[in-house]
């Protein structure tokens, strides 16, 4: 399986022929979904998902699928089958990728703002995508997928949540808010995230791509 990095929270994965993207938002670049066969959404914030966008790949395009939750599922209901709303524990085949899908809520962002929903992805078994929640999956994980920075997220809930969820390896994404300073200081609190397991946990530039 391929994995590329488009930006912030977003990724593509490619395997077989098939072309997963998920979370392409706003700061993922417009050309984000290009070649995509299926788009998977964790949740409705812009740094998500760009609906304008979507809609259009969705039109361009007859083929292309998308499996969000119901919430933001029903924003594209003149779509009909091809967008699909799933919920935890559910499970199904995207361009060839078995998918399940873990959690329901976004994080706490503040007691005054409410949470929406969220939805992680776990592709083939491997690669857990967790959008802006702390979920751990009750199956292994072998590539996680790290939140880096986040107006939800302290430096402790991070390192705490690699080490809770023990991947094999862990690829930092929702870094878009960062700039080089704030990375370079990331970048040196990621091996507290892996704890003792010995695990790789890395950050990749955008447009880098990496075989997992």
């Amino acid at each position: 399986m391929r994995l590329t990095k488009l930006g912030h929270a977003c990724v593509r994965l490619e395997s077989d022929g098939g072309r997963v993207v998920i979370d392409p938002g706003a700061f993922s670049g417009e050309d984000a979904l290009a070649g995509a066969n299926a788009v998977l959404i964790t949740h409705e914030h812009f740094d998500h998902v760009v609906p304008d966008q979507l809609r259009a790949a969705l039109t361009a395009d007859p083929g292309l699928e998308v499996w969000t939750n119901a919430s933001l599922a029903g924003q594209f209901a003149g779509f009909g089958g091809r967008v699909h709303a799933v919920g935890h524990g559910d499970t199904f085949t995207a361009a060839g990728f078995d998918v399940h899908v873990y959690g329901s809520e976004h994080a706490l962002l503040h007691q005054d703002i409410p949470k929406v929903a969220n939805t992680g992805f776990l592709l083939d078994g491997d690669v857990f995508h967790p959008g802006d929640a702390l979920t751990v999956p009750e199956d292994p994980v072998r590539t996680l997928l790290l939140p880096g920075n986040a107006p939800w997220l302290k430096l402790s809930e991070m390192i705490d949540y690699g080490r809770a969820v023990a991947p094999s390896q862990a690829y930092v994404i929702h870094d878009g808010l960062l700039n080089e300073t704030g990375l370079t200081v990331l970048g040196n609190w990621l091996e507290l995230a892996a704890g003792d397991s010995g695990a790789a946990f890395t950050r990749i530039e955008p447009g880098t791509s990496v075989d997992v």
